[in-house]
């Protein structure tokens, strides 16, 4: 069995008022953690601030989209291919293909929103030009495989092998995620507030007094606990290429790292960078250095909650390591904000580096990682 290398990603990032995730009221997403209610961010919400950022570090043909109008970008691949034929035509042969694998459609719609790489969609259409050309019916154990990762790996796309995929109609065709993201949480207690606010209208006559609009909108504020990992073997296996699977920690870093879901950004401009990065290369298991935090953090003696929680991050990485011999390979610090400039003091067998080395020495050593596991980098195609 091959051994494991795990990406572990901490992040301290203040976040001022905002309200970037709003729950089914339109309040901020919170939760409960040490006893005490706390502002949250879900993870899938990251996970999309982080995809959006994908165009940015990836090729076009890397990032996959999530959508029900799969048929259509089969459609869009086979007018390509065959320029004469009318949309009815291709369209008709591209959901026929897609129904082949044995996900449903219907009205050239699928039953719910499929992960689809860019390659993936390619093969099909070339299945589907196939059957036109030859006359026959679709191939449905060849379409298949083209969605079947464990069969057909180099056709499928970064985020797709990141974040994974479930099929309800063909199970096999799920893809298991190899990355991990937390919930983020607020390190201190939440402590919402309300912003009363009015609009006047620019054409009220000048004797109508008074506001054309009166509102309010919840928000919060809070220095949050960020985390993420990624499972380096198995998004190699999910991708079928060492080198694209490194492209994909590269990106993944940048983007999760730099990302900020959009909730409400016109209103509070909450566009802020994370004060302290850790990135840690583990062989045993991920670990989340969450429970540093279950006591909520309060600012206090002149330090600010960055400070403290630089403090706790470290103190809770040690006492994990002490305990359960579980010490990683390497890790490195970024501090990106002064009330961080003791952690790399604390964590001393760290790395301090700024974030692009950081990307630099982690890919690197993922490569290495692969290449002494059997998957070669030079010469891949």
């Amino acid at each position: 069995m091959a051994e494991s290398l795990f990406i572990d990603v901490h992040i301290l990032q203040t976040v001022p008022p905002s309200n970037i995730n709003r729950d089914d009221t339109g309040s901020p997403k919170s939760a409960r953690f040490g006893g005490v209610k706390r502002a949250r961010v879900s993870s899938q919400e990251w996970k999309k601030a982080t995809r959006d950022l994908f165009p940015d570090v990836l090729d076009e043909g890397e990032i996959g989209q999530r959508t029900k109008y799969a048929v259509a970008m089969i459609a869009e691949s086979v007018l390509g291919m065959l320029p004469d034929i009318d949309r009815e035509q291709a369209m008709d042969v591209a959901a026929k293909t897609l129904a082949a694998t044995g996900i449903s459609v219907k009205e050239n719609l699928t039953g719910y929103l499929l992960f689809v790489a860019p390659g993936q969609a390619k093969g099909l259409a070339e299945l589907a030009v196939q059957s036109i050309e030859l006359g026959e019916g679709i191939d449905k154990k060849a379409a298949k495989e083209i969605l079947d990762i464990k069969k057909r790996p180099l056709l499928n796309a970064v985020d797709v092998a990141m974040f994974g995929r479930m099929v309800a109609d063909a199970p096999d065709l799920n893809v298991y995620a190899s990355v991990q993201v937390a919930h983020a949480i607020g390190i201190g207690r939440m402590e919402p507030e309300f912003d009363y606010f009015t609009a006047l209208d620019d054409r009220s006559p000048e004797d109508n007094a008074g506001a054309a609009m009166i509102e309010t909108t919840e928000f919060t504020s809070a220095t949050m606990y960020r985390y993420a990992n990624i499972d380096v073997l198995h998004l190699c296996e999910n991708l079928g290429s060492a080198r694209v699977a490194c492209r994909g920690v590269e990106a993944f870093l940048r983007s999760f790292v730099t990302s900020m879901p959009t909730g409400k950004q016109n209103s509070f401009a909450n566009r802020t960078l994370p004060a302290a990065i850790v990135i840690q290369l583990r062989s045993t298991q991920p670990v989340s250095l969450v429970n540093a935090f279950e006591k909520p953090v309060e600012a206090h003696d002149g330090k600010s909650q960055v400070e403290i929680g630089c403090e706790r991050l470290a103190a809770q990485e040690k006492a994990i390591d002490e305990a359960f011999g579980v010490s990683p390979q390497k890790t490195f610090v970024i501090v990106a904000s002064p009330d961080a400039k003791a952690l790399p003091d604390a964590m001393p067998e760290a790395v301090a580096c700024n974030f692009e080395t950081a990307i630099e020495e982690v890919s690197s050593a993922c490569a290495n990682f692969l290449e002494e596991n059997g998957y070669q980098l030079e010469g891949e195609n």
